[in-house]
């Protein structure tokens, strides 16, 4: 019998994946993971992490299998609490979720399992993996999970061969509305329990009053560019190489406050993203303004009228050389090289046609057809068919 350790967070998913597993007979441990309880940045005194762990509890009780709670509160805060500060402080947006998976579930977590004499560690993603002979050796696969609707491929982009190896994603193949049958007949107390929203550790804190705490607000203004502006008119030089052409392509429009009319204000840069509507509070305009550019140094937000407008489009994103990682090392190109995939800058974006070139510094993808808001900090992903084999962070 092979143990297995499930992530049980007190959602439907995880309670699920645990009872298949038992079912498929395994020897099944829950561990529920405490990952924040500074208190003082919920928003509401219902403390989300009690109610999860103690659902995760009665899940367990339920299944008749141990169960226990390891604090990751404090690796939690240094490993992504941190870099989300550090990253908006750039001007950046990042991605918790993913770096959750690769830092926290997939690795201390992971090491904790296996130091419980676990074989594998398992997780209620929706996401499916499997196995195939690359000369001689086994090279795992991470593919997208049957419910298209739910696919969550993209939140462990970072895995690499070595976690992939030790982990099962058991509802891989179900749909959510399956899973929610499974439960229910189980009579499983998360079966209608709401899937949590957010962040994957703060419950019900709203971001901006979380970046609060550490990024001081400070007034700065709103600008807004008109959708004829020059500088969206420029012409590519014809004798461009191919490496210029994809540089312009992926290039940050140099914004200054003089190429547009001030419409507001705002309390600070950093609390923003590229693409975002909401939180402006700006009136009066004919159409809603949507974010094109931040500039932290300056303090300054640019925005455009419209979700069409010429400023939030670009065709390529550059990654940086460390920043380029393949789940599929055995795929990764050389210097030179191009891949056609399918990809997507953003959890739940349908696939886009690109193709992958490979330089020297980094790697560009370029879109078939021109992208809008992709945002620094972000994760790009690309995928083979249902297979999603390699990821990087947009910079």
């Amino acid at each position: 019998m092979k143990r297995v350790v499930v992530g049980l967070s007190g959602g439907v998913d995880s309670s699920v994946a645990a009872y298949l597993l038992q079912q498929q007979g395994y020897e099944v441990i829950g561990l529920f993971m405490k990952n924040w309880h500074d208190d003082s940045v919920t928003i509401s005194n219902e403390c989300p992490w009690l109610e999860d762990s103690n659902d995760a509890l009665l899940v367990a009780e339920k299944l008749g299998i141990p169960f226990q709670t390891v604090d990751l509160s404090e690796e939690y805060k240094e490993k992504i609490v941190d870099y989300m500060f550090n990253e908006y402080e750039k001007g950046r947006t990042p991605n918790p979720d993913v770096l959750c998976n690769r830092e926290i579930k997939f690795d201390v977590f992971m090491k904790i399992a296996l130091s419980l004499g676990a074989d594998y560690v398992a997780t209620g993603h929706y996401c499916q993996k499997s196995e195939i002979e690359v000369n001689g050796e086994t090279v795992y696969q991470l593919k997208a999970g049957a419910d298209t609707n739910k696919d969550q491929s993209y939140f462990l982009c970072q895995l690499s061969q070595e976690q992939l190896a030790k982990s099962l994603f058991p509802i891989g193949e179900l749909t959510k509305p399956e899973v929610r049958e499974i439960a229910a007949q189980m009579d499983l107390i998360t079966a209608e329990k709401k899937d949590s929203q957010g962040l994957c550790f703060i419950g019900k804190v709203r971001l901006p009053e979380f970046l609060q705490q550490k990024l001081q607000p400070k007034d700065g203004i709103i600008i807004q560019i008109d959708k004829n502006d020059p500088v969206y008119s420029f012409e590519k030089v014809a004798e461009l190489t191919l490496e210029d052409s994809l540089l312009s392509d992926a290039r940050k429009i140099p914004y200054t406050p003089d190429m547009g009319k001030v419409v507001g204000k705002h309390q600070g840069a950093h609390y923003f993203t590229i693409g975002q509507r909401k939180g402006l509070n700006v009136g009066g305009t004919t159409d809603p303004l949507f974010i094109i550019a931040t500039n932290v140094e300056t303090n300054t937000i640019y925005t455009g009228l419209t979700s069409q407008h010429p400023g939030l489009f670009k065709s390529a994103l550059f990654i940086e050389k460390t920043e380029v990682h393949w789940i599929r090392k055995d795929l990764a190109l050389a210097n030179g090289e191009t891949m056609d995939v399918m990809a997507r800058i953003r959890y739940r974006q349908p696939l886009q046609k690109a193709t992958l070139h490979q330089f020297e510094n980094g790697m560009y993808v370029a879109f078939d057809e021109p992208q809008s808001a992709i945002t620094e900090g972000q994760f790009a992903v690309w995928y083979l068919g249902e297979e999603l084999v390699g990821s990087g962070v947009i910079s």
